[in-house]
């Protein structure tokens, strides 16, 4: 069987394959509260045959939300939404997985198409958060430091929504420590000057990861994967560095940890990033030397790519993005694709090719 198709069991759960649908923000949300959007939206790739689904980052607090279209697990109203989506992901031998997110200093932005600038308190915006009064770019607002109680806080918000994601239906949770958003902010020497216990040293600047890692697995359970995503460097002399992510890898498998999705750079924006196709396969190729298992992402597109990526244990699950928006069914094709046999929707049956293409 081609790598691709093969099973992976993580703790209780047994992925039915390695093609996972990367968290992909939609910015259809209202309040937070999902809708037929994103039902209709990872429902589909449900149907089209991905072994694991996770959720676009989704807001711990109000004012975690990237934009206000951000879907958000802060209050319990938010549950029944998300539990609709688990359920269907589920009826189709998916996985589904809640992508915890805090946008930090990234926050309060307008939508992409239109325009994706930050927003001020009287055009709908807030006040974003920071480990420094460091802005992310030119013309945004200044982000209030966050002091000690402020931190406690936004680890209390993260094992809320742990407990909250469990009501749902969720059977794997990723912290979303990546991107340049809150939990990344803190890792990195660029958006972080801070002078206590959460700023300098590298056991400093990951304290906060670490907490929030303690607080969440507190309530959720043992028997259920959790995930972390991280940007693997800055991409910028003098950030964080890919030699702190793969020792961050050590101490996250001792805290339980049970993968690491390595993605790389969005904290700031003059990074030079080298785009390529799988340009960050390195970075979960280094990560899973550590012993943690990894999953892959950027620009992988193709079903013999991804296959030659887990071939060469370079990864233990590949994640496509954009390649999924293109094509909601890839997991079905790729099995064509590669040979392999794979489960195709009985609704669907009478489109399945005879052979492989």
């Amino acid at each position: 069987m081609a790598s691709l198709f093969q099973p992976l069991t993580i703790k209780s759960i047994t992925l039915k394959n390695r093609i996972v649908v990367s968290p992909m923000c939609q910015y259809s949300a209202s309040d937070g509260y999902t809708n037929d959007w994103h039902l209709v939206h990872l429902g589909s790739r449900a149907v089209g045959g991905a072994g694991l689904i996770i959720t676009e980052a989704t807001a711990v607090a109000p004012e975690g939300r990237i934009t206000p279209g951000d879907i958000g697990i802060w209050k319990d109203e938010h549950i029944p939404g998300l539990k609709r989506i688990v359920d269907f992901i589920h009826t189709q031998g998916a996985a589904a997985a809640i992508q915890l997110a805090h946008a930090g200093r990234k926050a309060s932005c307008t939508v992409p198409w239109e325009g994706g600038k930050q927003l001020d308190e009287k055009h709908g915006g807030w006040q974003t958060l920071g480990p420094s009064n460091l802005p992310f770019d030119t013309g945004d607002r200044i982000p209030q430091t966050l002091d000690i109680k402020g931190i406690h806080e936004i680890v209390g918000k993260f094992k809320a929504a742990a407990e909250r994601a469990l009501r749902a239906g969720f059977k794997i949770a990723e912290i979303h420590s990546a991107h340049g958003y809150l939990l990344f902010e803190f890792l990195s020497p660029l958006s972080n000057h801070r002078q206590d216990e959460y700023g300098g040293s590298f056991q400093n600047r990951t304290r906060l990861l670490i907490q929030v890692i303690d607080a969440v697995r507190l309530v959720w359970p043992d028997r259920n994967p959790l995930f972390v995503r991280l940007s693997a460097t800055d991409w910028i002399e003098g950030g964080w560095t890919s030699a702190e992510t793969v020792k961050l890898a050590v101490l996250l498998k001792e805290k339980g940890v049970d993968l690491i999705d390595c993605s790389s750079g969005g904290n700031m924006p003059q990074a030079q990033i080298p785009f390529s196709p799988g340009y960050q396969v390195r970075f979960s190729e280094a990560v899973r030397k550590t012993g943690i298992l990894t999953g892959a992402v950027g620009l992988i597109t193709e079903a013999r790519q991804a296959e030659a990526i887990l071939q060469e244990d370079k990864a233990d699950l590949v994640l496509f993005g954009r390649e999924m928006l293109r094509n909601p069914y890839f997991a079905l094709q790729a099995a064509q694709v590669l040979g392999a046999e794979t489960t195709w929707p009985v609704q669907y049956l009478r489109a399945k090719p005879a052979r492989p293409i």
